[in-house]
């Protein structure tokens, strides 16, 4: 029998407890206080945010963009005005040349005169520039093939900001009627602020949808109104502390509002996982006969320190984002971080002061008498699990570790086979398509996806610095001009200092195809006796690519020696930490498969309401892998300290992996269920990143709870037998010294919690 580690002692255990018992009612008076400012102070973060952030700031082609903006406005407008005169006043955009007979077309006349007033007028705008247009130009790129509509094409200036500002202040004249014409807005800037505001109203959609659920579901969890809204609460404070901290980084740096999905996401569900634990605790050290203050001492000695545990394992996991240069992914660890230890701190201060104030109270209000009809009991994963619930789990748990090479290998064999699409990934960048079909700026850039000959703005850009006079020039476009299948226009030199110039290279195909990334390769190969640099939408996804292979490593080597760490810290055992770090990543293969199978093949995409474009963006099986691989660890540290602490108590390592399900199964697989819940909500967005996001990480949360930590968790523990707790002598007198403890652990059964029925399985107070 293993040796059972002694309390912390008297000092040690209640220290902590002194300091967030002390003064309960002012400790709350300051929560109440700091929640009102950081309300004050998060108030507009969206407004600050940006759309964009996917692009590597240090690549070449970032950097030709930006010059090409300095010196040819021009060359890459970022605005587009869809001039429709095919069916005269009030036509619409997604008309086409379902016109009336006879309607004037973009070279008729009238149409000419108010299309030159308009680009006259947006010339003049401030904050626009390089404006041009069909009725000027002619160039055939510009026109519909039907004649029916053209376009006028401009360059915001500025950052994301900015540009956003300047949208907003201009669009309301030009949007609409005008004479003979109708105008609609399409174009990178459109689409972004589209993007922005869509997210904004989906985000409060799902906050409506997720808080009443999730007290549903927690009020028959706890069974008592009044525990359930303790969850909710430090919920709540998690997230309006977040979008503070948020606010204030939109100060310093540039953050993604897809970033608040994931605030309101981790800072309900995660919150609810740390309040539920430490709650539940609480009521068991209460029927236990304990006060409110000895029993907040003892909840904070066990489950509180195992949420700490697990809120570092998360932000460990999502800090491995900062690795990375895109502001997107960024801007998730900044969000992530922020809420986990926000939502941890408010579960072990402010919840435990407001345990010590309600006392006996936090088990009223009993709402489960009004359908339990006379029937004692709770539903599975509240403290004190009815009997029934509880050998449920027993006898599965048994059947698993009897048939463990089987439950191994079939569990571990279909994993693996949901995550095979995942094998045919092709990565993209986002577009207008991520918005709905009804979306204005989506709905212009389809008209001129299906309209307009070639596909405007979707070839190369070379920018040319230091050309020595028009020879060079030449001599360079007759270089580019022999790559197979490629269109060369330019050079053009006319910018606002000599020695600038850029040439456009086109082919056939989609904009960040394989064979438009392949020419990226080709046309940075082409010698010139200047210095060239090449942006576009392909130029922009390979340099992406690049940057996410260069930083993944780092990325991983952390998250993975994080994850061996902490768990070594944690159980002493060397095995146990491999165990943890190769069952959640097979625990996260049916979520990029399900990534891979609905949203980049189009499967489902009816009844979930999106346009598949064919492929995956680049960051989001990062960002995704990231958010799940740590919220699989939240469980995992939930199930084995609790394994770990029965083994402690009893020496029996398969009593303790049936004993840690028995009591663990049924609270983890409720928390994973309001996560899910909260996570579905964050899928019902209109824009499709955040849905492939929140439906993404629902899944894996869900196959985490039901498959892994219920049937190959137990089976894989079951063939490593006593050996799972081995470590060499050097690393276990390590662990003696530097290891983490649960705390106290005592001897008798848990005494009932009122109102539920007795559980025979009831372990040692010691335990959550």
């Amino acid at each position: 029998m293993s040796e059972v580690k002694k309390p912390p002692s008297p000092g040690e255990s209640g220290r902590w407890t002194r300091i967030v018992t002390a003064r309960p009612r002012l400790s709350l008076l300051l929560a109440l206080v700091v929640t009102a400012l950081a309300v004050l102070a998060g108030s507009g973060v969206a407004d600050r945010m940006g759309s964009g952030g996917w692009e590597d700031p240090d690549a070449r082609s970032t950097y030709a963009s930006k010059v090409l903006e300095r010196e040819f406005p021009g060359s890459q407008p970022n605005l587009l005005l869809l001039v429709d005169a095919g069916t005269g006043a009030g036509a619409g955009v997604g008309a086409g040349s379902a016109s009336a007979s006879g309607a004037a077309g973009v070279d008729d006349p009238a149409v000419a005169a108010e299309a030159e007033r308009l680009t006259a007028q947006l010339a003049s705008e401030q904050g626009v520039a390089g404006v041009g247009s069909y009725w000027r130009t002619h160039l055939p790129a510009l026109r519909s093939e039907d004649g029916r509509q053209a376009l006028i094409a401009a360059r915001v200036l500025g950052d994301e900001k900015t540009r956003a500002a300047v949208l907003e202040r201009i669009a309301p004249r030009y949007r609409g009627e005008h004479g003979p014409v109708r105008v609609s807005l399409g174009g990178p800037v459109a689409v972004q602020r589209e993007v922005t505001t869509t997210i904004q109203e989906d985000l409060l959609r799902a906050e409506v949808i997720a808080l009443p659920v999730t007290l549903v579901l927690l009020i028959i969890v706890f069974g008592s109104a009044v525990a359930a809204l303790l969850p909710l609460g430090v919920g709540i404070v998690a997230i309006l502390g977040t979008n503070a901290v948020l606010r204030g980084l939109t100060e310093f740096t540039d953050v993604s509002v897809f970033a608040q999905n994931l605030t309101t996401a981790l800072g309900l569900g995660l919150a609810i996982d740390y309040a539920l634990f430490i709650v539940r605790r609480f009521r068991e050290e209460l029927a236990a006969g304990r006060d409110p203050v000895p029993a907040v001492g003892a909840t904070l000695r066990t489950a509180g320190r195992t949420v700490l545990f697990s809120a570092l394992t998360v932000a460990v996991s999502l800090s491995a984002m900062l690795f990375f240069p895109m502001y997107f992914l960024r801007s998730f660890a900044y969000a992530g971080v922020a809420v986990v230890l926000l939502a941890a701190a408010a579960a072990l201060i402010l919840l435990p002061a407001a345990l010590v104030l309600l006392g006996e109270r936090v088990n009223s209000l009993d709402l489960r008498r009004l359908w339990r009809r006379g029937r004692a009991g709770a539903a599975a994963g509240a403290p004190g699990a009815d009997a029934e619930a509880g050998r449920g789990w027993a006898r599965a748990t048994a059947l698993v570790m009897r048939r463990a090479p089987v439950f191994a290998i079939a569990t571990a064999a279909g994993l693996l086979l949901l995550g095979l699409p995942f094998l045919g990934v092709k990565f993209g960048t986002v577009d207008d398509r991520q918005l709905p079909k009804t979306a204005s700026s989506h709905l212009v850039q389809q008209q001129i996806r299906d309209g307009f000959p070639g596909s405007p703005g979707a070839g190369l850009t070379v920018l040319a610095e230091g050309a020595a006079g028009p020879a060079d020039l030449a001599d360079y476009r007759d270089r580019l001009a022999a790559l197979p299948g490629v269109r060369v226009d330019g050079p053009v030199s006319s910018g606002a200092r000599p020695g600038y110039a850029y040439f456009s290279v086109v082919t056939e195909g989609e904009a960040v195809g394989q064979r438009a990334q392949d020419l990226v390769g080709q046309v940075r190969g082409v010698d010139a006796p200047f210095d060239t640099s090449v942006t576009g939408q392909a130029a922009v996804l390979v340099d992406a690519q690049k940057a996410i292979a260069q930083k993944l490593p780092a990325a991983l080597a952390l998250v993975v020696l994080a994850t061996l760490l902490l768990v070594f810290l944690l159980t002493g055992s060397v095995l146990i930490p491999v165990q943890a770090v190769l069952l959640n990543a097979l625990s996260l293969t049916a979520m990029f498969g399900a990534v891979v199978w609905v949203f980049q093949e189009g499967n489902l995409s009816g009844l979930l309401s999106f346009t598949s474009t064919g492929d995956i963006e680049t960051t989001l099986p990062v960002l995704m892998f990231c958010i799940a691989f740590g919220l699989s660890m939240d469980y995992g540290v939930f199930l084995i300290s609790r394994i770990k602490e029965e083994h402690e108590r009893t020496g029996d390592h398969e009593g303790a992996v049936r004993t840690g399900l028995v009591r663990t199964g049924g609270l983890i697989t409720a928390a994973a269920v309001i996560l899910a819940v909260v996570m579905v909500a964050i899928g019902s967005s209109r824009v499709t990143n955040t849905k492939m996001l929140g439906l993404g990480i629902a899944l894996a949360v869900l196959m985490d709870a039901l498959v892994v930590r219920s049937l190959l968790v137990p089976a894989v523990m079951k063939l490593t037998g006593k050996a799972t707790w081995w470590a060499p002598g050097p690393l276990r007198r390590l662990h003696e010294r530097f290891g983490l403890s649960e705390g106290e652990s005592a001897p008798g059964p848990l005494p009932q919690v009122p109102g539920e029925a007795p559980d025979p399985d009831r372990i040692p107070a010691g335990s959550r």
